[in-house]
């Protein structure tokens, strides 16, 4: 039997770090910010962390 493949959409949202978090980038940061109030355009530019429950289904797909 062959080696898992990495989900690659999955790979490329999201990476893990040395402790074991998942983190993402926080979405809707494309276009149309300008409408957003200072708070929630400077939340934006932080990246977030995955919860336990999605973080070991993230974790599965993705192969070091």
């Amino acid at each position: 039997m062959g080696k898992m493949k990495t989900k690659k959409s999955i790979s490329k949202r999201f990476r893990v770090t040395k402790t074991g978090k998942v983190i993402k980038r926080t979405s809707g940061q494309a276009h149309y910010n300008s409408r957003e109030t200072g708070n929630v355009r400077r939340n934006k530019r932080s990246d977030l962390v995955l919860s336990k429950t999605m973080h070991h289904f993230v974790k599965d797909n993705i192969a070091k």
